[in-house]
């Protein structure tokens, strides 16, 4: 991976949007909601505190998260799409 993130922000990867809803109907791309759910892929060297103390990320890499929708700063490296974001951003950890 080309990219570290700095301090508290991670680099995640949305999980693909529903390709149909549950009673089978195939969704067109313009139908698709962004999805809220993301794998993080790295994360930065931490948050320090006014006390010089460095404070442990709440997620981890190869978690699974819930986003807000239009969180984060989305960027294209190497033809796929990331976010990047701050932990603050998170909503919560999947499972």
């Amino acid at each position: 991976m080309k990219i570290k993130p700095l301090g508290d922000k991670i680099l995640v990867k949305r999980v693909d949007a529903e390709e149909k809803t549950a009673s089978g109907i195939f969704l067109p791309e313009s139908a698709k909601e962004k999805p809220q759910q993301a794998k993080v892929v790295r994360v930065g060297t931490g948050k320090v505190n006014d006390d010089g103390k460095k404070i442990d990320f709440q997620v981890k890499e190869g978690d699974t998260i819930i986003l807000g929708k239009w969180g984060g700063t989305e960027i294209k490296l190497d033809g796929e799409d990331y976010i990047v974001l701050g932990e603050d951003e998170v909503l919560a950890v999947v499972g």
